[in-house]
């Protein structure tokens, strides 16, 4: 039970913090820009890709094809290249609600697994166990951001802007965790 509660308090700490950075900072919007003349290509992209939601690369190389970096590598030299979620008109839900709810469930998630690594090591300061929770968030902006830069050319800036959110929110979520686990070192 004091592993759940404290990745509850852990969850709710990550989940201020992010609400914070997405709301009064800049860190939400940073890399994002909008497409100019943005109708045509809206109005393109309906036309082409109509009604199939997906994740889309282009250009496109059929990855079971034993060249594909190579073919990749070349069209990319007279080719734009990019990745783009697409959504078409309509198709998901305009309600804040259920995204805010998936949020908190996955950084609840997040902040149980950070708990049960704390309780797991054997650090006995309370700072110590800040840093054990902090250092599983830079892992893990590491593990995704770093690697989205690298391979698909994500801004820099948007990289940083999210390892900004994540450790930020690791720490914060370190604070309340090690403070819950370390009660019950102190009543031992």
């Amino acid at each position: 039970m004091r592993i759940f509660v404290a990745g509850l308090l852990g969850a709710i700490a990550m989940f201020i913090w992010t609400s914070i950075a997405h709301v009064a900072t800049p860190l939400a919007t940073a890399g994002f820009k909008q497409i100019p003349n943005e109708a045509p290509v809206l109005s393109a992209m309906q036309s082409s890709i109509g009604d199939h939601a997906g994740l889309y690369i282009y250009p496109w190389v059929d990855p079971k094809d034993p060249n594909a970096m190579g073919k990749s590598m070349a069209l990319m030299k007279t080719n734009p290249s990019g990745i783009m979620i697409y959504h078409p008109a309509n198709s998901r839900n305009g309600s804040m609600g259920p995204l805010l709810a998936a949020e908190f469930v996955k950084e609840f998630i997040q902040a149980l697994i950070a708990a049960w690594i704390v309780s797991l090591v054997a650090v006995a300061t309370y700072f110590g166990r800040v840093a054990v929770v902090t250092a599983i968030g830079v892992s893990g902006t590491l593990m995704t951001n770093f690697s989205y830069h690298v391979w698909y050319g994500f801004p820099a800036n948007y990289m940083l802007a999210q390892f900004i959110v994540d450790i930020v929110g690791a720490f914060v979520a370190g604070l309340a965790i090690a403070w819950w686990l370390g009660r019950a070192i102190r009543t031992s």
